[in-house]
Formats: C-alpha cells, structure tokens, sequence
C-alpha cells in the first residue's frame, strides 16, 4: 500500500512540476508577443538567446542582433497580434510552441495584415526560458 501511495504521488508532483513549466513557458511567449508590439531593447535581450535563429516566411533568416534591430528600428512594426491554436510540449530543459499568429503590422509604414504558423523553440535557463529559434510559415 505504502508503494502505491509513494508512486502516485510522485504522479501528481510530477504533473504538478509538468504543468508549472508549461505555464512558465506560456508566460514567456506571451511576454515576447508583447515585446514585438511594444519592443524594449533591455527586456529582448534579456528574452532572446545569443544564438538565437530567427527564420521568416518569406525564407530570411536573423540571428538576435539582426531580429533585435528590425522591431526596434521599425522595420518590422507589429501594430497587434492574435495568437491562436496554441500547443506547449516540454521536454526537459526544451519547449516546442506551436500557435497561428494573425497580426496586423505597420512595415515601412504600409499597413498589413499577416497569418503564419509559427514554431517557437524554448530554453530553460537559470533566468528562466529563453527563445532559441523561430520558424515561420505562411497559411496558404
């Protein structure tokens, strides 16, 4: 009886602890989809890995620096955006997001709208979880 008891609740911890990381890493997207909208350059270095890898659908890849200066110069101008269909798989000290992004966006002044699939891939870090990369593909 007593193991019974020992192997559920080490079920229920690690549920718990399972749980507790998807909500980090939700926290985390949301808190990046807020950064794009309204970017810091002190709170997206501070979100965003050195190596980070940055692919757009249109095939244009960015590494951190690159992505960092397109929304804070403007060049990439997110007016707002719309996360759906959101899905969070953990795995150890990674975490896949997979959401569809409608967003209505403000380029080099020229309003626009945007739908893409997006892959997120996230890094547990001693500060907490990291972006490491990003893919981009448009809805067709």
């Amino acid at each position: 009886m007593i193991k019974k008891l020992i192997i559920f609740s080490s079920l229920i911890l690690m549920t718990n602890i399972s749980f507790a990381q998807k909500t980090e890493v939700e926290d985390a997207v949301t808190k990046l989809t807020k950064l794009m909208v309204s970017p810091d350059s002190s709170a997206l270095d501070k979100i965003i890995l050195n190596n980070l890898s940055y692919g757009h659908s249109s095939g244009k890849i960015q590494n951190k620096q690159e992505f960092m200066h397109s929304l804070l110069s403007g060049e990439s101008d997110f007016v707002d955006v719309n996360l759906t269909d959101q899905t969070v798989i953990v795995q150890g000290k990674t975490a896949l997001v997979r959401h569809t992004l409608n967003a209505k966006t403000n380029d080099k002044n020229v309003p626009g709208n945007v739908k893409l699939y997006i892959l997120l891939i996230w890094s547990k870090e001693k500060a907490g979880w990291k972006l490491l990369g990003r893919q981009a593909v448009k809805v067709l």
